[in-house]
């Protein structure tokens, strides 16, 4: 069998096709894959980490700005998709696939369209809560869209089109039991862990927040263990603030420039302070870990609010909004969360609630359906 996998933009949108990939490859060793994405993107990076093969098509989103540059853009777009049924073309005369499956994001949408007029079986997985662009504009072409919860089936026009398959969430996430993950990061007492984290997309503005957040937090003792991701970027200006407020050697607070044992913290926390992007929150479902969510007002549509707002509406989360949010009120929120067990349980099954744990078998019955 011959598949092709189309995504870019996120690592959102490519780990679903990785994740569906290994999983057709362990099934049948003899599966021929091919991720086709934009020339550049970071998709091509992380497909290549993976092993698999990669052709480029020159693909690009529309910009919602009117300024000269925005529409020198949206020009741009416009000859993209003149040009991209050739460059599509070519890539499917080649590889012969008995299956597209797109994962999202505008590169995606020229391999989708053409396979399916094509009369090649054709999916297409939407993380998000709410279908992006690419995907309403793919929705009648495609065979089946894919989606994470039922309550996202009637956001279509075609909801006899929607399979509620979940999200792949990577597989060491459930290696460790809760008391497991926090042996092995060290936590000999009962104080509740808090891990934060808030991406790459307008994190510099929440670290600033939360130095304020670390200030009350280390005045009131210290009431919870907290691990804190920085980011790349604001690493040397966070270490240097730390320094100068006399909160860089406090015993319970470990600030890191990076999480690598994410897995590990993960099953170890007792509440997640982040964003709302669709890997993290197909994350926090699958493990039923409360959260207190700070929707990225930087992308496109203003998806993560969406996102957060189902989770919120099923007890799961509680949604605070950045622009006129402190870092004392975000502490005082976490703070009483973690001191409340009963309410801490409470969000743990509300989110859990909406967890699929099978997802990458549903969206594998999924695609092979089709197929038949």
């Amino acid at each position: 069998m011959n598949v092709i996998f189309t995504c870019g933009g996120t690592a959102g949108h490519v780990n679903p096709a990785l994740a569906l990939a290994g999983y057709m490859r362990k099934l049948d060793s003899e599966t021929k894959i091919l991720f086709v994405g934009t020339p550049n993107g970071i998709e091509k990076k992380l497909v290549a980490k993976a092993g698999y093969d990669y052709r480029g098509v020159e693909s690009s989103g529309f910009s919602r700005s009117i300024s000269f540059k925005g529409l020198k853009h949206n020009l741009k777009t416009v000859k993209n998709l003149l040009t991209a049924p050739a460059q599509v073309g070519r890539i499917i005369k080649d590889f012969q696939p008995d299956l597209v499956v797109g994962t999202g994001g505008y590169a995606s949408y020229p391999m989708v369209k053409y396979a399916a007029a094509k009369g090649i079986p054709t999916a297409v997985h939407e993380s998000n809560m709410v279908p992006g662009l690419t995907t309403k504009m793919l929705e009648r072409f495609a065979d089946r869209i894919m989606v994470g919860f039922e309550d996202c089936r009637a956001l279509y026009r075609n909801p006899e089109k929607i399979a509620v398959t979940g999200t792949p969430v990577r597989g060491d996430f459930f290696d460790l039991t809760r008391e497991e993950a926090r042996a092995k990061l060290g936590l000999t007492d009962d104080r509740p862990l808090l891990v934060s984290f808030w991406g790459s997309l307008g994190a510099s503005t929440m670290n600033e927040k939360m130095l304020d957040f670390f200030a009350r937090e280390v005045a009131e003792g210290q009431p919870f263990h907290h691990i804190h991701a920085v980011g790349s970027s604001g690493w040397q200006k966070m270490q240097a603030e730390l320094s100068q407020r006399g909160l860089n050697n406090c015993a319970g607070l470990d600030v890191r420039e990076y999480i690598h044992d994410m897995a590990t913290v993960m099953v170890a926390a007792d509440l997640v302070l982040c964003r709302g992007g669709a890997s993290t929150v197909s994350e926090l479902t699958a493990l039923g870990k409360a959260a207190v969510m700070v929707p990225s007002p930087y992308v496109t549509n203003n998806h993560q609010e969406k996102n957060c707002r189902i989770l919120e509406r099923h007890g799961g989360a509680v949604v605070m909004l950045e622009p006129e949010l402190t870092g004392e009120a975000l502490y005082e929120t976490a703070r009483d969360i973690l001191a409340d067990s009963e309410k801490r349980s409470a969000m743990s099954r509300g989110m859990a609630s909406l967890g699929i744990l099978d997802a990458t078998e549903r969206i594998y019955e999924t695609v092979m359906a089709i197929c038949k």
